[in-house]
């Protein structure tokens, strides 16, 4: 996360602050995950899928999308359908 906004041209304390603010807030989302998680598997199951469909919203809205800008050709999109089919079939094992 710092290597980019460093080669960006960020001044190094401005860098620092985001990271630490990023790990601040990590933090606090892992005590929070860990409180909801401890109360019982359905909550953390409903947590994890939506977190996985929000995954693939991502994959599929922004960088498939770029990625075909930069690679002409369908290798992207078929790259994306098989490595969605491994998810759901690992899942499955």
């Amino acid at each position: 996360m710092a290597v980019p906004m460093k080669n960006g041209g960020m001044k190094p304390s401005k860098v620092l602050y985001y990271v630490v603010l990023s790990g601040i807030t990590t933090g606090i989302g892992a005590f929070f995950g860990g409180i909801v998680g401890g109360i019982s598997e359905e909550i953390i199951a409903m947590c994890l899928a939506f977190s996985a469909g929000a995954m693939i919203y991502i994959v599929s809205g922004e960088l498939t999308p770029e990625s075909n800008k930069l690679y002409q050709g369908r290798m992207s999109a078929i790259g994306y359908m098989i490595g969605f089919l491994i998810g759901i079939f690992a899942m499955n094992v």
